[in-house]
């Protein structure tokens, strides 16, 4: 079998494009860091997984909304991270509100199916609901769906509320670097604050869920990638982006033992 290709141009961007590790500037041309393990782990496939990252101003100054993973997690624990989770089977048939902006679903499509995307972004919000208590839903054509969906959508699907894709922006995919006791093929997707409803709560999985100022969410215990998706926030809050326009995201992912940021 051939070995895939490092890509082209395969670079972690510098600080004028919003990624520092630490204090430390990371720029073009250098390998993306990554967290030291002390146990390998036998080669899995990874997950589809998803991530919402939501966003607000609180007297111009960006704020996020993150939590800490429960110490028995065996993937990050004790680690401050976006709400997020893996995808369900159920993901790809609950009823949604709105589509995907035009832009963010051909971003999806460039490595997922139609279904697989809707999946990833009802599984965002759906981790974000879960574990924050947070609803970032429209009025669902129709009112509240006959079927029950299960627990994880009560007070949500059974208040007339559904995912709200229109909210989202994908922002970023990472795949966790093999011989991890689980890995993911995450999607990061943001959306503005002000377009979720509810009351933040603590969860099982995730507890300490607050919103923190952007520049002190690098002081907390965080995953390496979690860092570097800070540094993208950052640009894009800085940069807002045409929404009328398509752009490419980062792509962090592994290719012969490197560690390595492509775009996609």
């Amino acid at each position: 079998m051939t070995k895939p290709l490092i890509p082209a141009g395969a670079v972690v961007r510098g600080t004028d494009k919003g990624y520092v590790h630490g204090d430390i500037p990371l720029t073009p041309g250098q390998e993306r860091p990554v967290e030291k393990v002390e146990e390998t782990y036998p080669y899995m496939r990874p997950r589809d997984a998803a991530t919402l990252i939501l966003v607000r101003m609180r007297d111009n100054v960006p704020e996020v909304l993150m939590g800490c993973r429960a110490a028995k997690s065996a993937f990050m624990p004790n680690r401050y991270v976006f709400p997020g989770g893996r995808v369900d089977k159920p993901d790809a048939h609950i009823p949604v509100a709105t589509g995907f902006d035009p832009h963010v679903k051909e971003r999806l499509l460039h490595a997922a199916s139609e279904q697989r995307a809707k999946a990833l972004g009802v599984a965002a919000i759906r981790e974000t609901f879960e574990e924050s208590g947070l609803i970032l839903g429209k009025p669902l054509p129709g009112g509240a769906p006959k079927k029950d969906y299960g627990e994880h959508w009560k007070g949500f699907l059974d208040r007339g509320l559904a995912p709200a894709l229109d909210s989202l922006d994908l922002i970023a995919r990472a795949v966790t670097p093999p011989g991890r006791p689980r890995r993911f093929n995450a999607r990061f997707f943001m959306a503005r604050a002000e377009e979720a409803s509810g009351e933040i709560r603590h969860s099982s999985e995730m507890g300490d869920i607050r919103w923190v100022k952007l520049d002190e969410a690098r002081e907390l215990p965080l995953p390496t990638i979690t860092g570097l998706i800070l540094g993208e926030i950052g640009r894009l809050v800085k940069e807002p982006p045409d929404r009328s326009r398509q752009r490419k995201i980062p792509l962090f992912i592994t290719v012969h033992r490197k560690h390595l940021m492509i775009e996609e």
